[in-house]
């Protein structure tokens, strides 16, 4: 035993020793040279792309920035706080080292993760049940966050040969997703709808009955009035218990809108990798692509379809394949975003690219929630891509004949509203109108009542017997 503690504390103290040894080099040190609109130039400094820096004068507080471009010696800074009263010739330095407490029985940091301007982000288990912004700080002022260690942002991406594939289904608590849009546990899933059609409540339905140990909440460029909403009134007080909820509204920079989706998602990572099965809720995909057209615009980058740069659409894929089942199936995250359908146009650049990289997609539809039916999901344009790897094959059949004759019913619909559709004449459009009474109650949900897995596939079948007419 005595031998045991002398071997501890001697990589103790060695590891101590290297630290106080490494050589540190001198500081570099820039000069602010231009500001146009929220692009900083700085000379003078060569840091690499995604390293923090420091924008102080003299009579003002620093600013703190983020290196997203060059040009031969100029680098282009983003920054993330305000930026009024800075002047030409303010200097600019890199974030100091993150220098870590040495602990006994902890492996030393690797060099490349304690490189200056690197950034390094709150994770563990002190970020349940609080609000954070982009840089972790706590926003529910409930005190300062413990039991968390800064760690590197960047992760490396697993293999995809390393990934479990989706074969458990997952009970949302929705009637109509768990019976015809059946999701996996480790799905990538969008919602899609335009303002105001229930997009918010529908997302707060699944946070709430959606069987998870961990939900991850990233607000990203919405409205700030509904961070403390969907807290208190969504979320409540057990749901908030097991949540973690990145907050970076509208009115934040657009690094910290960008910075906000990749922390909520390292933070789904940290837990996936603890084993924990995690929901993540993203709202919205659309705001962290218009938060990197910005940036890209902004630094001189062209733009491509309706203003949107070739970068967005290379950034969404990297922040989406992020998520899903972790490596050789020890931990999930199944991950919902939101997009927003500008105009309910289904073909905006950002909705059909985020269409390709996610495996399916449910559609909310204006003319339902105008009418009164919620939640507003049009189940025609819907679809999970890996339903029929999830239910089984009955229920994957029932649900495609519950389907067609929905479909079958609005081809018809017309017809039958202006009487000149004459019964008998097509048995596939009479069984639809028989059955349309049912189907639509059916496909209608209280958001404060929860509905299982088991129970919505058998009152799928019900709704298609012969007697529910």
């Amino acid at each position: 035993m005595t031998s045991q503690a002398e071997t501890i504390w001697r990589d103790f103290l060695e590891g101590a020793r290297q630290r106080v040894n490494t050589a540190s080099s001198l500081e570099v040190r820039g000069t602010l040279t231009r500001l146009t609109g929220l692009v900083l130039e700085a000379s003078g400094i060569r840091v690499p792309v995604g390293s923090q820096c420091l924008v102080a004068m003299d009579s003002q507080p620093s600013v703190l920035a983020e290196v997203v471009g060059f040009s031969d010696d100029r680098a282009f800074l983003m920054p993330a706080g305000d930026i009024h009263g800075l002047s030409s010739g303010a200097t600019v330095v890199p974030a100091p080292a993150y220098v870590a407490v040495p602990r006994l029985r902890e492996k030393r940091q690797a060099s490349r993760d304690s490189h200056p301007g690197m950034l390094r982000l709150p994770l563990g288990e002190g970020l349940l049940g609080r609000v954070v912004d982009p840089h972790g700080m706590p926003m529910d002022k409930l005190g300062p966050i413990s039991d968390v260690t800064s760690l590197p942002l960047d992760r490396r991406q697993i293999n995809a040969m390393d990934r479990a594939p989706v074969r458990k289904p997952l009970d949302t608590g929705v009637r109509a997703i768990n019976a015809l849009l059946t999701v996996g546990r480790g799905q990538r899933i969008g919602l899609f709808a335009g303002s105001g059609v229930g997009k918010s409540v529908l997302l707060g339905m699944m946070a709430r009955y959606t069987e998870a140990e961990v939900i991850v909440v990233g607000l990203i460029g919405e409205r700030g009035r509904e961070v403390k909403e969907f807290i208190e009134d969504i979320l409540g007080p057990e749901g908030r218990a097991r949540s973690v909820v990145v907050a970076a509204p509208a009115d934040a920079p657009p690094l910290l809108r960008m910075q906000g989706a990749a922390y909520a998602t390292a933070v789904a990572e940290h837990f996936r990798d603890k084993g924990r099965h995690v929901l993540l809720l993203m709202d919205s995909l659309t705001r962290y692509a218009m938060a990197q057209r910005e940036i890209a615009l902004a630094i001189g980058e062209p733009p491509a379809t309706k203003g949107y740069p070739p970068s967005c659409f290379a950034k969404l894929p990297q922040l989406v394949e992020r998520s899903g089942n972790g490596l050789n199936g020890v931990g999930s995250i199944t991950a919902i975003y939101t997009v927003l359908s500008e105009g309910d146009d289904q073909q905006d650049p950002i909705a059909d690219a985020a269409r390709a990289i996610l495996d399916g997609h449910i559609v909310l539809s204006r003319s339902l929630a105008e009418a009164g039916h919620f939640p507003a999901i049009d189940i025609e344009k819907s679809a999970s891509r890996v339903m029929h790897s999830v239910a089984t094959r009955e229920h994957f059949e029932q649900a495609r004949h519950f389907r067609a004759i929905a479909s079958r019913y609005e081809k018809g619909r017309d017809l039958v509203q202006i009487g000149a559709y004459v019964p008998g004449t097509d048995p596939a459009l009479d069984q639809a109108i028989r059955l349309h009474g049912s189907m639509a109650s059916f496909l209608q949900q209280d958001m404060y009542v929860s509905a299982p897995l088991g129970q919505s596939v058998d009152e799928m079948f019900t709704a298609l017997s012969p007697s529910a007419d």
